[in-house]
């Protein structure tokens, strides 16, 4: 009776820090697995079986495959041609297909990301764009095996449960039809049901109105700053809350400005401070302020000096860390120019501004490194402002395309594991130099890594100590007298409600398990209750913290938390409702 209940107590705690979100899901994971092992809930030589697992092998090559698709340019081109350029639900509908039929074979987040820029560049407003877009992304995952976690999670279920996993487009009778509804409703009704605040268009937006809060000014012969360094002047500078971002001397631009620089006469100096504050700024260090009415000097956007927009992505850097504490201009050389959240630039002492995932940040720096100092942080670009990925020496579009559609052929038609295969596809791309190590290591979402590694052994014990013969008694209590398949939309729902809260991942690892169990307690076909779990595992349209795809489009889209609701509830009722007579008509009982 001891391991039940250990087990269940231990669920429970880790679900209350998943639910919490006071520290990262990885490390929630890694405590909960060590603490099963202490209990003797996990054997000691099983505990890290889990980093071996197929379906965290499967998931690392999903997105280091969507990494060599967007690197090699593949994918943006096809995003570029296929995009409708008509306004209103015709481009909405055009780009929202296309994240749906990219996140079916690549990861979801990637899918996005790649997108983002050419939702920004539309005439759609950002408001009415972002989350629909976000949701196809997720949606188009239920349509294959690698589409998302949840179902590769899923598949594994089965592999151990049977011998055989789900193939890699068992997925798609079910997964298709409900992604072309919900793909439908928020292209021509979903978006109608946003409010109507925010209304501008997303290529025309400027959210940050920066014109206000930049100045240029010149040291003159006799100022107190020539022969000072920036790190000299930095009392005088955080008192006024104020910012150094860039210097010309000579007609030689330093967008960065080194903190050891020695100040000279006729130096120019841009300025990025409140209003306000700028004559007292002036006065304190003694500049001289350059005409107000004179067009900007290329110090803020030139062929040497670049802007970009960027995303602060859950698991970044900057997440949760201070301005002051990141160190932006020492250590990757850049500007913070400013920050939005949910829409709303912020106003306040930036330099204790703590950054949250879905923040938008203006970053400005040398326009050749900019790409990769956003990749450094663990960002995503959102608006081109002079940003653009460093070219290919080569083209290697086709070579990704070939190594990802031959991978996806190896596991299609059985000739290996769909983990090796899509492996396989990895190594392609590194042999064919699509990728670089480096790049490969980059693309790989190592917390989710650690957490599907972590929870994995705890599904497992979840289903060997008798807990999850336990919870299923209780849900069949519950239904008593019930057919099966009530069961199994009660079993969906708890999914889904459990999956708006959770990473949808954990939500499948903690979830297959107890379907296994249903399954056998009512001497019913496994299939139906584990592909219930994968689809409703992916309907975390309730929330911004269901899934990353709603965090990250929470910022740029102006979003607040109860918005969500306005198109995710009737998404979710949606995608039950065609889900479940179409996995008892493919997945018999």
């Amino acid at each position: 009776m001891f391991a039940p209940t250990a087990t269940l107590c231990l669920l429970a705690l880790m679900l209350l820090g998943f639910i919490l979100g006071r520290w990262r899901y990885d490390v929630v994971a890694l405590t909960g697995l060590g603490l099963a092992v202490l209990l003797g809930l996990v054997p000691e030589e099983q505990a890290f079986l889990g980093f071996s697992h197929p379906a965290v092998v499967t998931v690392a090559a999903v997105l280091v495959l969507s990494r060599g698709l967007a690197i090699s340019g593949a994918t943006d081109a096809i995003a570029r041609l296929l995009v409708p350029r008509q306004r209103g639900s015709v481009q909405i509908a055009g780009l929202c297909g296309l994240g749906a039929a990219l996140s079916s074979v690549m990861n979801n987040v990637g899918a996005l990301a790649l997108l983002l820029p050419v939702a920004s560049a539309s005439q759609v407003p950002a408001g009415r764009m972002l989350m629909p877009l976000g949701f196809a992304t997720i949606l188009g995952g239920l349509i294959t095996a690698i589409g998302t976690p949840p179902n590769l999670i899923v598949s594994a279920a089965r592999g151990e449960l049977t011998g055989q996993p789900f193939g890699v487009f068992a997925f798609v009778e079910v997964g298709l039809v409900v992604a072309v509804l919900g793909v439908a409703f928020v292209a021509f009704v979903g978006w109608r049901l946003m409010p109507d605040t925010r209304t501008q268009a997303a290529g025309d937006r400027d959210v940050f109105e920066m014109e206000d809060y930049l100045a240029e000014a010149r040291v003159p012969e006799g100022s107190r700053t020539v022969g000072q360094t920036i790190a000299q002047l930095d009392p005088l500078i955080a008192e006024l809350d104020a910012k150094i971002v860039g210097l010309i001397r000579k007609g030689r631009i330093v967008p960065a400005v080194p903190r050891l620089v020695l100040l000279q006469a006729n130096d120019t100096l841009m300025i990025e401070v409140v209003p306000r504050d700028l004559q007292p700024f002036l006065r304190t260090l003694e500049l001289e302020v350059v005409d107000p009415g004179a067009p900007m000097t290329p110090l803020l956007l030139s062929d040497d000096v670049g802007l970009v927009e960027a995303i602060v992505v859950p698991g970044s850097e900057l997440e949760h860390r201070t301005v002051l504490s990141a160190r932006l201009q020492r250590q990757y050389g850049v500007n913070l120019l400013a920050v939005s959240r949910q829409g709303q630039p912020y106003r306040g002492r930036l330099r204790a501004f703590r950054f949250a995932a879905g923040d938008v940040l203006l970053l400005q720096g040398e326009a050749d490194r900019l790409h990769d100092v956003v990749g450094a942080l663990g960002c995503l670009p959102l608006a081109e402002r002079g940003l653009r990925p460093p070219p290919a020496a080569v083209d290697r579009s086709m070579q990704a395309l070939g190594c990802f559609v031959g991978a996806i052929a190896l596991a299609a038609f059985g000739i290996f594991p769909i983990a090796i295969a899509l492996m396989a596809g990895v190594f392609g791309m590194l042999a064919f130099r699509v990728l670089q190590m480096r790049h490969a290591y980059e693309a790989i979402d190592w917390p989710i890594i650690v957490l599907l590694g972590a929870l994995i052994p705890v599904g497992e014990a979840l289903q060997t100590s008798g807990a999850a013969a336990q919870i299923s008694d209780a849900l069949l209590g519950i239904t008593a007298g019930q057919p099966a398949w009530i069961v199994l939309a009660v079993l969906m729902v708890v999914t889904t409600a459990l999956t708006n809260i959770l990473n949808n991942a954990a939500t499948a690892v903690v979830m297959a398990p107890l379907a296994v169990s249903v399954a056998a307690a009512l001497d019913s076909n496994p299939d139906p209750f584990l592909m219930g779990v994968a689809v409703s595992a992916s309907c975390a349209f309730l929330t911004p913290i269901g899934h990353q795809n709603n965090a990250l489009v929470m910022g740029p889209g102006g979003y607040r938390f109860g918005d969500y609701w306005r198109m995710g509830l009737p998404l979710t009722v949606l995608s039950l409702s065609a889900a479940l007579p179409m996995i008892l008509w493919v997945f018999p009982l």
